[in-house]
């Protein structure tokens, strides 16, 4: 338990990376707030979180065990509103935010010639426009109690760009200046912001990928293995402990070796 007491948000929440970084604080003794548009799979998510649990100090070994507690917000994180009104409920739930997890991501792949408007649009606001509204209203808790984290999920292909994903490569670049900026403006008030950049990772986004892509993408990667969720959540939750404290502005790449410099 290397984040006890602490209250973490997590957007994208329901599945995937999000789902295992949501996991993986609760493991570490954080409390998790969790954010997406699908209830169910929050619901199920939290239900795993509760059945963590933790020995309570008060019984000695052997005794009842005190469950990790989980939050769930079904929220449109595109929509400014309902993003105000999610942290709105999560600060009076908790009382204050810690950590905040900015996951939430989508793909519209086309190529550039043939990629519509709205692809574009959607794709850069759920996957980058929602981390700066999150980010924004988690700052105030942040300040107060001088103490926070902040850490943005971009991705290798932010760093290297892709064919047929203008807009996601675009929103993942963007992420990686957003957290450079935000790190400068906040890093006096001892709160840092950090992004990890997974490579090929196992997820339901990837799954669905023609088995050749897979394979190709695979010969790329040094340590020969596509990666896990668990992967980039062991990494989340360094950046969001105490041992990351002198750490800001940088991108952790957690990606076998696939890109390296």
């Amino acid at each position: 338990m290397i984040l006890p007491g602490r209250v973490a948000v997590v957007t994208g929440a329901s599945k995937g990376i999000g789902r295992a970084c949501a996991l993986k604080l609760a493991k570490c003794g954080a409390s998790v707030a969790m954010l997406a548009r699908n209830r169910e799979k929050l619901e199920e998510a939290a239900s795993e979180i509760q059945n963590i649990g933790y020995p309570n100090s008060d019984s000695g070994h052997g005794g009842t065990r005190v469950p990790a507690r989980a939050y769930v917000i079904p929220a449109d994180i595109e929509n400014e509103d309902q993003v105000k009104a999610a942290f709105k409920s999560i600060i009076t739930e908790f009382g204050k935010i810690d950590i905040l997890v900015n996951n939430a991501g989508i793909t519209r792949d086309q190529l550039v010639m043939r990629m519509k408007r709205a692809d574009w649009d959607s794709v850069l606001s759920t996957n980058l426009t929602s981390a700066y509204l999150c980010t924004q209203q988690a700052i105030s808790s942040m300040l107060k109690q001088r103490w926070g984290r902040i850490i943005n999920i971009t991705s290798i292909f932010g760093q290297m760009g892709q064919a047929g994903q203008a807009n996601y490569a675009a929103s993942k670049a963007g992420l990686i200046g957003l957290t450079m900026a935000v790190a400068r403006e906040l890093g006096s008030r001892n709160i840092t912001c950090n992004a990890v950049a997974p490579g090929f990772i196992q997820t339901a986004m990837t799954a669905q990928l023609p088995e050749e892509l897979k394979q190709n993408a695979l010969k790329m990667i040094p340590l020969g293995r596509i990666g896990s969720p668990e992967d980039v959540a062991n990494c989340v939750a360094f950046l969001a402990s105490e041992g990351a404290g002198y750490i800001t502005g940088h991108v952790l790449n957690v990606n076998g070796g696939m890109l390296m410099g």
